[in-house]
Parts: C-alpha cells; sequence; structure tokens
C-alpha cells in the first residue's frame, strides 16, 4: 500500500505541474497589504504544487492576515514578505522564550520555529540570528536533544556607557555586540530543527531575573534596543511587548534536484530570459528561479522577466552621456563633438572643431590609405594570432604524447586528431540549437561529421585537471574495443581545453530513462539485460584489456542507452590502470557519493573491487528507481545500507519499484541477492566482476527457462537451476527460501 500512495503522490504532482502549465498564471494578488507572486498563491489552481498559502479576513477586529498554509488561527505563521530576487520570505513568530533564573541555577527552555525543514520552506542560515538579552550571563543554543551546543554568546552589562543604547542620530542604539545583548550566526553545519534546547548560564546575583532568548532576522535586534532600554533592561520586571512576535526569514526552493536540461527546467522556470539556482542549504535538495542580469521581474511566468531600461535609473546605472537601452544591458555614449568617459561626471571633453577640421583636410588621404592597410593587416594579423593560439593550444595539451600514443596503430593516428575547423563546421559554429546538453562541466554538442553524426564534449572549465582527464580518457579509450562501451572517434587540441569526439547515442542516459522521462520506466526485462551489458562492459575493462582498467565513475548518468536500448558505457576521465601485477593502487579518492566505494573512500586504495560496489549500487538503482546520490532512509540510511537491511529482514518488497513487483518473478530476489553481495563493506567479501557477469547471465537465462519448467517440471531440472544460482550466490538453500518466501 505505500508503494501505492507513493505512486498516487506522483501522478497527482504530474498533473499538478501540467494543469499550472496549461492555465497561464494569474496576475500577483495582495493580502494584507502584502503581495502574493506566483509561483505562490492563495487561490486553487494559482499556485505550483506546495506554494498554496492562506488569507485570513474573516475578522472584523483585526487587518487581513497572509498566513503559511495551516488552520488559520492566531497562532498561525504570519506573512509579511515574500522575496522572489533571493527566494526568501520573511513571516511574524513568537521565536522567542522568557526564561527565570535563581542564582548558580542554570536557566533552560526550548525555543520553537516557522520552517521545521519540511518542503517548501525552511529557516534561512544567512538571513537570521540567534539573539539574548540579559546581564552577565553565557547562552547557549542546544540541538533539541541536548547533544552539543551550536551556537552561543556571553554578555555584561555596563550601564554607565550610553553609547550602546541612547538612540543615535540615525535612530540606532549601536550594535548588540555584548553589552546586555548578543548574537551569533547559526551554523550551516548543522540540520535546520523544529525547534532548540536554549541554556543561560553564569548567574552571579541573588535575585530572580529574567532573561529574553530569540532567533530573528539579521539586524532587526539593533532596531528595538533603544525601546528595550539598553543595557537596564533585565533589570525590568516584563519583557517588552514587542518581543512577543519577531520577523524571522525562510528560505524556500521547488522541492527536488535541478534538471540536467535547461529545456526541462522550463516547466518551472518559464521566461526565456531566466535560469534555475541550486538551494544554498546542504541538508535539503531544492531549487529555483532567476532573472538573468540586466532583466528583472517574475522568471516563474512567461514573458515574467523584463528587461531593465537602465536609462530610465541614472542612480544605478550612472551615464553623462547619450544613454541607449539594449537587451539585457545599455550603452553610455558621449555627445556628438565630446569624447572622453561619458560614465563619469564631466567625463565628456568638448573636441575642438578646427582642430578636427584642419586634421581631416590635411590627413584625409593618408588616412583613407591607413584604414585600408590597417584592415588589411588586422586581417592578416588576426589569422596569425589565430593560427599561433591553436598551435600553443596544440602544443600545451600534450599534442606530441597523443601523437605518440596513437603512433603504435596507422588507422588511429588518421583519424585522431580532428581540426577545430571541421567540428565548426559540423556544429555551424557551435549553435545553441546543436546542443544535446549542459551540465556544471561543459556542454555536448551534436554534430555531422563525415556523413555521421556524433558527440562533441566540449568543458567550459579552464583547469589542469580537465586537460589530465581528457589525456586520461583518450588514452583509455583509443586501447579499448567492445560493444557495450562507447566509441572515441577523435579529439581536437587547439582550443584551451580539448574536445572529444564520440559515436552519437541517440536514447540519452540510463538517469534519465529511470528517474526524468517517463511515469513508466524501463521494463523489468530491459532493466536485467542492462545490468548483464554493464557487466559485460566492466568485465571486459577488467579482466581482457591488455592492461586492467578501473573506472572509478560507474553510475546511472554514465550509461548511454542506443534506440535498441543497448549499453554504452562512458566517461572515462576519473579512470586509472592497475598493472597487471599489482592488485591496487593508492590514489586520491575520486567518485560520485552514493555510488563510491566506502573502504577505498577511507583508505585511498583503489581495487577493481571499487567498481564491484558502484556496480551493486545501480544494481539496486534498478531494482528500487530511487536516486543513491540523494536517498535518505527515515532513519538516515544511504540507498545500499537500507536496502541491504531491509532484504536481511526480508522486507524487500518495502523498496522494490512497484513496476519490478509486478512484471519479475523469482529472479527480482535473485539480483537482489547479487546486489548484497557486491556491496560488502570489505572488499574482499565481494565477488570478482567476471564472478559476477555469469551469475547475471545464469539469472537471465534462467527467467523464462524456471518460468517454464516450474508448472510442469517432473526432472527437477528447474530447481537444480534455481539452486545453482543461489549456490553461487554463496546462500544456503533454506536462507533464498525464506527470502524468496517474504518476496
Amino acid at each position: 500500500m505505500p508503494s501505492v500512495l507513493t505512486l498516487l503522490a506522483t501522478a497527482a504532482l504530474v498533473l499538478a505541474v501540467a494543469v499550472a502549465e496549461a492555465v497561464p498564471a494569474p496576475p500577483p494578488t495582495t493580502c494584507g497589504g502584502v503581495t502574493v507572486p506566483y509561483p505562490f498563491g492563495i487561490s486553487a489552481g494559482c499556485f505550483l504544487p506546495g506554494f498554496n498559502l492562506t488569507c485570513d479576513d474573516r475578522s472584523h477586529n483585526r487587518p487581513a492576515r497572509l498566513l503559511l498554509p495551516g488552520d488559520g488561527s492566531a497562532a498561525s505563521v504570519q506573512i509579511t514578505g515574500i522575496f522572489l530576487h533571493n527566494a526568501t520570505m520573511r513571516v511574524l513568530h513568537a521565536a522567542s522564550i522568557n526564561l527565570t533564573s535563581v542564582r548558580h541555577t542554570p536557566a533552560i527552555g526550548t525555543l520553537g520555529l516557522p520552517g521545521n525543514g519540511s518542503e517548501p520552506f525552511v529557516l534561512s542560515y544567512e538571513h537570521n540570528r540567534f539573539v539574548f538579552v540579559g546581564c552577565g550571563l553565557h547562552a547557549f543554543l542546544w540541538n533539541t536533544k541536548g547533544q552539543r551546543s551550536i551556537a552561543g554568546c556571553q554578555n555584561y552589562c555596563k550601564l554607565d556607557d550610553p553609547r550602546h543604547w541612547i538612540p543615535t542620530a540615525e535612530g540606532g542604539c549601536g550594535e548588540c555586540s555584548g553589552n546586555g545583548c548578543c548574537q551569533a550566526s547559526i551554523p550551516t553545519y548543522e540540520p535546520i530543527l523544529p525547534s532548540y534546547r536554549v541554556e543561560i548560564a553564569g548567574v552571579t546575583h541573588s535575585k530572580v531575573l529574567r532573561f529574553v532568548a530569540l532567533i530573528a532576522e539579521k539586524g532587526w535586534i539593533e532596531g528595538v534596543w533603544c525601546r528595550m532600554g539598553g543595557p537596564s533592561w533585565p533589570f525590568r520586571r516584563l519583557p517588552p511587548p514587542d518581543l512577543s512576535m519577531v520577523p524571522v526569514v525562510l528560505d524556500w526552493a521547488y522541492p527536488g534536484t535541478a534538471p540536467d536540461d535547461l529545456d526541462e527546467a522550463s516547466s518551472i522556470c518559464k521566461s526565456n530570459h531566466s535560469f534555475y539556482v541550486d538551494m544554498a542549504n546542504p541538508f535539503r535538495s531544492g531549487y529555483t528561479c532567476r532573472c538573468t542580469p540586466g532583466y528583472y521581474g517574475n522568471p516563474y511566468l512567461v514573458d515574467g522577466c523584463q528587461d531593465i531600461d537602465e536609462c530610465a535609473d541614472p542612480d544605478q546605472y550612472p551615464c553623462y552621456g547619450e544613454c541607449t537601452n539594449l537587451p539585457g544591458m545599455y550603452q553610455c555614449r558621449c555627445p556628438k563633438g565630446f569624447h572622453g568617459n561619458s560614465s563619469m561626471v564631466h567625463g565628456c571633453v568638448r573636441s575642438s572643431t578646427d582642430q578636427i577640421i584642419r586634421l581631416g583636410v590635411g590627413s584625409g588621404a593618408l588616412l583613407l590609405v591607413l584604414a585600408l592597410g590597417t584592415i588589411f593587416l588586422v586581417h592578416k594579423f588576426k589569422a596569425y594570432m589565430k593560427k599561433k593560439i591553436r598551435q600553443r593550444f596544440f602544443k600545451q595539451n600534450h599534442g606530441q604524447l597523443l601523437q605518440q600514443l596513437v603512433c603504435q596503430r596507422a588507422d588511429i593516428g588518421e583519424r585522431m586528431i580532428i581540426t577545430l575547423e571541421e567540428l565548426e563546421k559540423a556544429t555551424n559554429n557551435f549553435d545553441k540549437s546543436c546542443e544535446l546538453g549542459a551540465g556544471a562541466h561543459g556542454t555536448v554538442y551534436k554534430g555531422i561529421l563525415s556523413g555521421k553524426h556524433v558527440a562533441i564534449k566540449k568543458s567550459k572549465i579552464v583547469i589542469q585537471k580537465e586537460i589530465n582527464d581528457f589525456i586520461n580518457e583518450v588514452s583509455i579509450l583509443s586501447q579499448v574495443n567492445h560493444r557495450n562501451i562507447v566509441k572515441l572517434i577523435g579529439c581536437c587540441l587547439e582550443m584551451e581545453v580539448p574536445l572529444l569526439i564520440y559515436e552519437f547515442i541517440s536514447n540519452g542516459t540510463l538517469y534519465k530513462h529511470l528517474h526524468v522521462r517517463f511515469p513508466i520506466s524501463l521494463s523489468w526485462k530491459d532493466r536485467l539485460r542492462i545490468a548483464v551489458e554493464t557487466a559485460r562492459a566492466l568485465t571486459y575493462l577488467h579482466s581482457f584489456a591488455s592492461t586492467p582498467i578501473i573506472h572509478r565513475d560507474i553510475k546511472s548518468p554514465n550509461i548511454l542507452l542506443d534506440d535498441n536500448l543497448t549499453v554504452k558505457l562512458s566517461d572515462f576521465g576519473e579512470s586509472r590502470y592497475i598493472p597487471i601485477d599489482q592488485e591496487g593502487i593508492h590514489t586520491n579518492v575520486q567518485g560520485t557519493l552514493g555510488y563510491l566505494d566506502p573502504m577505498y573512500h577511507n583508505t585511498g586504495h583503489l581495487t577493481e573491487k571499487s567498481d564491484v560496489y558502484s556496480f551493486g549500487v545501480l544494481l539496486i538503482e534498478l531494482l528500487t528507481r530511487k536516486k543513491p546520490v540523494s536517498y535518505k532512509s527515515p532513519q538516515g540510511f544511504a540507498l545500499a545500507d537500507h536496502f541491504v537491511s531491509l532484504l536481511s529482514d526480508g522486507k524487500l518488497v518495502e523498496i522494490l519499484d512497484p513496476q519490478v513487483a509486478n512484471e519479475g518473478d523469482g529472479e527480482v530476489v535473485d539480483v537482489a541477492l547479487l546486489a548484497a553481495k557486491c556491496v560488502k563493506y570489505r572488499s574482499d567479501e565481494r565477488l570478482v566482476m567476471r564472478e559476477v557477469e555469469i551469475l547475471l547471465e545464469n539469472i537471465q537465462a534462467s527467467k523464462e527457462f524456471y518460468s517454464d519448467v516450474t508448472d510442469d517440471d517432473t526432472s527437477g531440472e528447474g530447481t537444480n537451476l534455481r539452486q545453482g544460482i543461489d549456490i553461487g550466490l554463496g546462500l544456503e538453500e533454506e536462507e533464498s527460501r525464506s527470502l524468496l518466501k517474504h518476496f
């Protein structure tokens, strides 16, 4: 039943987004004087999923209030401002506690807060502070269970120093920096909690004292410090009334991981002049939309980001000449007859007309000759510099090393080196319409080279590591030949970061088939075949290549699929050779969290078993359709650990993809047991890749055979085959039967 509910919730979310795309978003509304911009809304169908708000206008004795979703009571969290430019929201909340203590007795209380980590609202690290008001005391902010303090500050009260509490000419009262009032940042390495424990210690007075501890928006406490009476406040009998509700800032974001392709983000970021930004909170995934520089407005609406007219705002965009507004920018020039710096006051200086006329008449012919000569020389100089730059990049990018690498085979040497001119022609000068996808490290373009479609990988990060990874990938792929490994066509060395050219794989990545593209994913039969083909590719690298190769980054985004869903293993930038006479090497740890071998992560010792662990996680991903990088169980376990735990308890069905559970049979348990065998912590307890390949091929072969013979098998052949698989996995027959019974 939980799996069915999950599917229904997913379908509802997809339907809600589809409806939001079909119906144009409404203009901003208001409630209680607060503007409510889309994606937020207070009416049905006028907001994105999870961004609905409540407008409480039922009371005639008070103004309308904009509230976070709740019961609408007086205790609900009131919103006083929503800000699209930095994805924050200001709310009023009773985020303070009054504490009473006697001599030598610590005061302890619990501080409840809005934004308890549930999507899409969380407490902002950057825009809030922990504040304490008192004298001669230390204040500590602990996590809820009191396990450790995460923030704190201390106060002293110098009552005869008026600089800290007498109002200044600007209306402030000095900083809250230790004289009766102190504050501390909330550390970003701590997860956001719904409540915190507060402890006040160091009381030296004999009489009963009252103190206040709170979490509030950064800078707010300085505005009320005067009205509180400065350091003399703690000796009053009651706290000031304006501390009953304090402003707190929340971060908000659209839940989930930002899509790899910009086109897919268009369902949320509607404006053509918008882009998405990942949420800065390290304990929660999510993303928001922003207008590109030079534009302002609402990126969630079609045409919501409008061009900024810089010429209409000279204070922000100074121009002391002729200002011309352009899309996303502006141009500032001195008026005709003036020259100089038009962005400075008096920067444009009037030209001498007589001198210009004399120079024009006397030197007109010479200027014409110089102009024509300059054009010719500039053209020649640009061509020369272009050639020199390409030659420098070629040498810088280890061109001679690559020539030595490919000279052993003339056929490789003839086709490996491709000129930049050929690639520019193949991609229409790297036109945006030829982009296949873009990521953090670069862009992949589709082109036609020698009449064949190719994929061209162009990096946008200019660092030595990118060049080293390029050399490594060329070195490996030019020496392997396997039907399940992507084929390297050639490389171009004439740019600062070289380009790689691969065969074009038309059907995207396994990651997109499992997690992005379709509500109904790959069939169980296709997933099993993909697992077998990936195992064959890894077995080839480990056992049959001239020098053993460890891929070091096995994950679903690095597995490409062609039109027939045939596996093409890719991305060998992090791969390493292993000398034949060695079992492993020590390296800097590289890989993707969630797939990374924990023993390699802890020791830095890289072996073939590290790929086996990553492949085991891939098997679990195929079985569960869950993302290893971001998955966390309710107990905080990663995907591999939670899967093995449920398998050991006979609760495999709780984590299986419902589609796998419906389409699969006993072989699902066999694959699950094999995956558990691959993700053992100790590398010497894992199988080698050749054994994994053989077992998977047996499981695949037995799927159809076992289903046929179990109906009318009189010879026991089907049972023997199933037992053979269980023995190959290192299981007792009773253990396998027990797990299969639970499944």
